[in-house]
């Protein structure tokens, strides 16, 4: 079954996001590039969201999830709020 980034907290993504931006990730990844930036145990998911794709890519994916987390994050706040 296919999770996408969802195994990954919003504190993970952000920073293999700023790993891509300060060039630390190389791309494509691999699961050695993984593990370079200290993401050996959450290879599994971050390979099948993302391999294949170069940086640039990369990057827009990991900002959408992030923008869509922070929404959804957003929105269960106002639903709890009295």
């Amino acid at each position: 079954m296919l999770k996408g980034l969802t195994g990954l907290s919003t504190k993970e993504l952000k920073k293999l996001l700023s790993h891509v931006y300060k060039n630390e990730l190389e791309c494509p990844i691999d699961v050695e590039r993984i593990a370079r930036v200290g993401f050996q145990y959450k290879q599994e998911e971050i390979t099948s969201a993302l391999r294949g794709l170069d940086q640039e890519a990369i990057r827009c994916v990991l900002v959408c999830v992030l923008a869509e987390r922070k929404k959804q994050e957003g929105a269960a706040f106002y639903r709890n709020t009295p």
